[in-house]
């Protein structure tokens, strides 16, 4: 009996945007943003180009979310930074991890390329706003009220300024490529912020 069965729409659907995702970010880390097209991206993941355009407006929103995916096999778990009750050693572990991604030439190209976008999209930065970075202070924020709570931070300590001192630095180190991005760095950061904000 011959299979009548209907192809799952959206199990295609989901395969083309994966490949469109993973064609993105390869092509950003081999060429360059300047040298990525909408149509190069759309040959090289095998869909038509107003695919793309159907679920994306622009060049760069298509690269934020090609970024955003690389985190969504957290999704339903939460963003959440370790809690071992021991705020050096857990910011350390953050900022370490951090570190190496922004080191990492097929992380830091997307973000890069992403970082130049933002500047002049209004419409983007809303999007990184409450997508990704919002959400990601939360969850930081989060663990810094843990650590007031056992008295590892000062009570009164504002904690948008302590993320500040913690990662305008790597930052800026990384945005203006100025220094080595290293473990010891990363430590040095969390080391600094620590005295600043300590009880």
């Amino acid at each position: 009996m011959p299979n009548t069965k209907k192809p799952d729409s959206s199990r295609r659907s989901e395969r083309s945007r994966q490949a469109i995702f993973a064609a993105t970010r390869a092509m950003i880390s081999e060429a360059g943003y300047g040298k990525v097209s909408i149509e190069a991206i759309a040959a090289r993941a095998g869909v038509g180009k107003q695919t793309i355009y159907r679920w994306w407006p622009s060049k760069g929103t298509l690269i934020f979310d090609s970024i955003l995916a690389l985190s969504e096999d957290a999704e339903g778990q939460g963003i959440a930074l370790p809690d071992t009750g021991d705020i050096e050693a857990d910011l350390k572990l953050v900022m370490r991890a951090t570190v190496a991604e922004f080191a990492d030439p097929d992380f830091e190209r997307p973000i890069r390329a992403l970082t130049t976008e933002i500047i002049n999209d209004l419409d983007l930065v809303t999007q990184y706003q409450e997508k990704l970075a919002r959400p990601m202070d939360d969850a930081k924020k989060a663990r810094l009220r843990s650590a007031q709570q056992a008295g590892q931070l000062a009570a009164d300590a504002d904690l948008d300024l302590v993320l500040e001192v913690l990662y305008a630095p790597l930052f800026q180190r990384w945005l203006h490529r100025s220094g080595p991005l290293t473990a010891e760095y990363a430590d040095a950061l969390v080391d600094i912020t620590l005295r600043a904000f300590r009880p």
